[in-house]
């Protein structure tokens, strides 16, 4: 049988604990036999889980014969990795051992090296603070997990399900897979990427920056079909030197700008109205509904009607 060990580090998130441990467990094969033994870990008699104290039945020794290890996340991003735990993780990665990390457990799983030179996600709102501490990660903060074969990352939360469900794919086929995510009331493949849930906010500007009435310009006029001259025109400079002021305070062009703006706001019409696809494209100043749909899904991952009906 498939052994799976679940690391409970201090300062576990229950949630991310719990999701491997309630998948894998449920999961059953087509003559009725559990399909893994799952046991959780820890390198501590117990473990502060915030809102209770966990006492996990096996130590870091429970590691060394998994076929499986889940690194779940943590509260504190920055703690160190204790040296126990991170030699044990190494040891195990030696003997090709899978691991696998949920949400922003890809930070105690980075700490340990193993993911240097290959590319990995984490929760969206922690991708920047990952990549700016650990450089040598390629990561990639729009998908729901990443699979680079002995080594595995999750987006955020509910993605954990989703790398799980995987991992029962690659085990025992797509029949127990599929018979796992209905347990889980939930679908074996979510169309998309994490990308969807991204809040994608206007880029801050200071309140009276040099900007800031060129901004709010920009985003009562979304539906005009605007050029680089219409906005530097309105500015009262040249282009040029509008490129220049935007990438100072935005940190990009403004025209990238702009269809960031176009984005977050069909966003917003899909969510609370019941407007068309192609009305809520001319709205936000797209020129047509096939440009629309195909900006939206590339910013996004999914289509128009996809996210309405997730997110409406």
């Amino acid at each position: 049988m498939h052994t799976v060990a679940v690391l409970a580090l201090d300062q576990v998130i229950p949630f991310d604990l719990s999701t491997p441990i309630e998948v894998f467990s449920r999961t059953r094969l087509p003559d009725g036999r559990p399909g893994y033994q799952v046991r959780v870990c820890a390198e501590r008699d117990e473990i502060d889980a915030g809102a209770f104290t966990l006492r996990a039945p096996w130590g870091l020794e429970g590691l060394r014969d998994a076929d499986t290890i889940i690194v779940p996340g943590v509260n504190d991003l920055t703690a160190a990795l204790p040296p126990a735990v991170r030699d044990a993780l190494r040891s195990a990665a030696t003997a090709g051992t899978r691991i696998a990390s949920i949400c922003v457990g890809t930070f105690p799983l980075a700490a340990t090296g193993l993911l240097d030179g290959l590319r990995a996600t984490t929760h969206w709102r922690a991708a920047g603070l990952l990549a700016a501490t650990h450089p040598d990660i390629d990561v990639d903060p729009d998908v729901l997990y990443v699979d680079n074969g002995q080594f595995l990352t999750s987006a955020g939360a509910a993605a954990g399900m989703d790398l799980c469900l995987h991992m029962i794919r690659r085990d025992y086929g797509s029949a127990v897979a599929a018979d796992a995510a209905r347990l889980s009331v939930m679908p074996l493949e979510r169309e998309g990427g994490q990308a969807q849930f991204i809040v994608h906010d206007h880029t801050p500007t200071p309140q009276g920056a040099e900007l800031d009435a060129l901004l709010a310009w920009l985003r009562d006029n979304l539906s005009r079909d605007l050029t680089l001259a219409d906005i530097a025109s309105r500015a009262g400079t040249s282009t040029r030197t509008l490129i220049r002021r935007f990438r100072d305070q935005t940190g990009t062009t403004p025209l990238q700008w702009l269809h960031r703006a176009r984005i977050r706001q069909a966003q917003h019409l899909l969510e609370t109205t019941q407007h068309s696809v192609e009305r809520i494209g001319s709205q936000v100043g797209f020129g047509s509904s096939t440009t629309f749909r195909d900006r939206f899904k590339r910013a996004t991952g999914v289509s128009p009607r996809t996210y309405r009906r997730t997110f409406s």
